[in-house]
């Protein structure tokens, strides 16, 4: 099977890892990060006159249309630079779903903003009860549209523009039908947010929601999770790029670092355990070919839930791995080896356990 990329996705990958070499060493990072929001506003706008935040759109909203293939290619090579402009949370994941579920008034009153980076919108889902489980909605909209609720965790729901918030109109908190999407402005009334850090130092959101005035888009449950399969390959293929950076990081620290005269990579036993991991990272690629040459056939879910529920474990160990090796100077802000597997560690946990995508997996398998 020939896995060479075609002349648009070298392309692509040529701008997101120039993207990379020139704005992101570890120390504009770190003041990237620290941010209001989490991120960098001139990095956002760059990534949008590059064009990489409307690529993963349709070409009716100004972007590319983006398969499988050219979407794990960008997102493994911004992975590779650790780098922290939301364009999973708020573009595949939030601007994807918006393009797939509103009515053609509101897209077109939205998308081309969205498109450009000029507004951002953040999905809000995930409610305190729900344990995992993507169909538990308890929000819920009363006799006069406005929405009751909260919403437990929106990533890169910081300074957005406006909230694509799941409602139950009817059945059940846990029913996989009665769900619908409406559209909350971010500065609308009796709307609550409430920013906290996460683990890798991105800012989320909780909201709550009080008679808050709201437009509904539709779509449903079943939108959301077809939505999400490409949402979540971005994830898995950011994972491998960081995995590959943390080890060639390693593998360049025990060639150089020296212990009883020698250098570390000198020892048997390191040799060992950093063949192990070489391995666990073709083994992640591996998988992640598999996905893409799944996609467009009934193959692709299951293909993607079992590439989640290997790296999402695997990735956190290798994190592990490369830290030890590094010492106590592994875990210190210095370097990238201690932010790359906090940035793993989120991915392990968003937005489902390694666990949760394993019964995923068996479900579809």
């Amino acid at each position: 099977m020939n896995f060479d990329l075609n002349e648009d996705e070298e392309m692509l990958k040529a701008l997101a890892e120039r993207f990379v070499a020139d704005n992101y060493d570890f120390d504009s990072r770190r003041g990237y990060l620290n941010g209001a929001n989490g991120f960098s506003p001139e990095m956002w706008a760059m990534l949008g006159e590059l064009g990489l935040i409307a690529a993963p759109l349709t070409e009716e909203s100004g972007g590319m249309s983006l398969d499988a293939t050219a979407i794990a290619t960008v997102f493994e090579a911004l992975g590779a630079g650790l780098v922290v402009e939301p364009l999973i949370e708020n573009v595949m994941v939030a601007a994807r779903l918006f393009e797939r579920v509103a009515p053609d008034d509101i897209k077109a009153a939205w998308m081309e903003a969205l498109a450009m980076g000029s507004r951002r919108i953040a999905l809000a889902h995930a409610e305190h009860r729900a344990r995992g489980g993507r169909n538990f909605v308890e929000t819920s909209v009363d006799a006069n549209g406005a929405l009751n609720g909260a919403k437990s965790c929106v990533p890169a729901g910081s300074g957005v523009d406006g909230y694509i918030v799941s409602v139950r109109e009817s059945g059940a908190p846990a029913s996989a039908d009665g769900v619908a999407m409406y559209l909350v402005a971010a500065d609308a009334p009796g709307l609550s947010v409430n920013p906290w850090r996460m683990v890798d130092g991105t800012v989320a959101v909780s909201l709550t929601l009080s008679a808050v005035p709201a437009v509904r888009l539709g779509g449903s449950l079943a939108d959301l999770a077809e939505n999400d399969l490409l949402a979540s390959l971005a994830r898995s293929a950011e994972a491998v790029g960081i995995m590959q950076h943390l080890f060639d990081a390693t593998l360049d620290y025990l060639r150089t670092r020296e212990q009883f005269g020698v250098t570390l990579g000198s020892f048997q036993a390191i040799q060992h355990r950093m063949a192990a991991q070489y391995a666990v990272i073709e083994q992640a690629r591996a998988l992640l070919n598999l996905a893409i040459v799944s996609a467009g056939s009934d193959r692709f879910a299951s293909a993607v839930f079992g590439l989640r529920a290997f790296v999402a474990p695997a990735a956190v160990e290798l994190g592990h791995e490369m830290i030890q090796f590094h010492g106590g100077m592994g875990v210190t802000d210095e370097l990238f080896i201690g932010s790359g597997h906090k940035r793993l560690l989120a991915i392990s946990r968003w937005p489902d356990d390694p666990e949760m995508a394993l019964d995923r997996f068996a479900k579809v398998a």
